[in-house]
C-alpha cells in the first residue's frame, strides 16, 4: 500500500498533470465565455438576419403525443428529430474552435516575440583599396621575415 501511495503522490505531483488540470480548469470557464458569446451576441443577430428563426426550436415531429381522451394524460410523449438543436451546435462548435484557434495563435505569436534570437550584428564595412593593399604588403612582409 506504501507504494502505491508513493507512486500516485508522484504522479499527482509532476509539473505536467497540474498544467493539465489547470488547463482543464481554465478551458471549462473559457468555455462559459465562448457559450455566453454565441448564445447572447452572435445568436440574436443570426436570428435577425434570419428573419428572427430560433435554430433551437426547430424540429420534425416523427410521432404524435399520445393522450387519454377522457383525462388529458399524456400517455406517449412525441418523438421529435430535434434538427435545430444540432444546427445550433454546430455553430457553437465553429465558433469555439475560432476562439481557441485565435487564442492559440496569439499565445504562438507572443512567444515567438519572446523567443525571437537577437539580431545579427552588422557586418563589417568593405575594406578600401589602401587597406587591402596595406594588408597585402604586410603579408609579404612577413613571408620575407620567416624566410630569413
Amino acid at each position: 500500500m506504501s507504494k502505491f501511495l508513493t507512486d500516485f503522490k508522484e504522479f499527482a505531483l509532476k509539473g505536467n498533470i497540474v498544467d493539465m488540470a489547470v488547463g482543464v480548469i481554465i478551458g471549462g470557464a473559457f468555455g462559459k465565455i465562448v457559450t455566453s458569446l454565441v448564445n447572447d451576441i452572435i445568436m440574436p443577430v443570426v436570428s435577425l438576419a434570419t428573419g428572427g428563426v430560433n435554430f433551437s426550436d426547430k424540429a420534425v415531429e416523427l410521432s404524435p403525443a399520445e393522450t387519454d381522451a377522457v383525462t388529458g394524460e399524456v400517455l406517449k410523449e412525441a418523438v421529435n428529430w430535434n434538427y435545430g438543436m444540432f444546427i445550433q451546435n454546430i455553430i457553437d462548435f465553429v465558433i469555439i474552435a475560432i476562439c481557441i484557434f485565435v487564442a492559440i495563435r496569439m499565445a504562438m505569436k507572443l512567444k515567438k516575440q519572446e523567443a525571437a534570437p537577437a539580431p545579427e550584428p552588422e557586418a563589417a564595412p568593405e575594406p578600401t583599396k589602401e587597406e587591402v593593399l596595406l594588408t597585402e604588403i604586410r603579408d609579404l612582409l612577413q613571408k620575407q621575415q620567416a624566410q630569413k
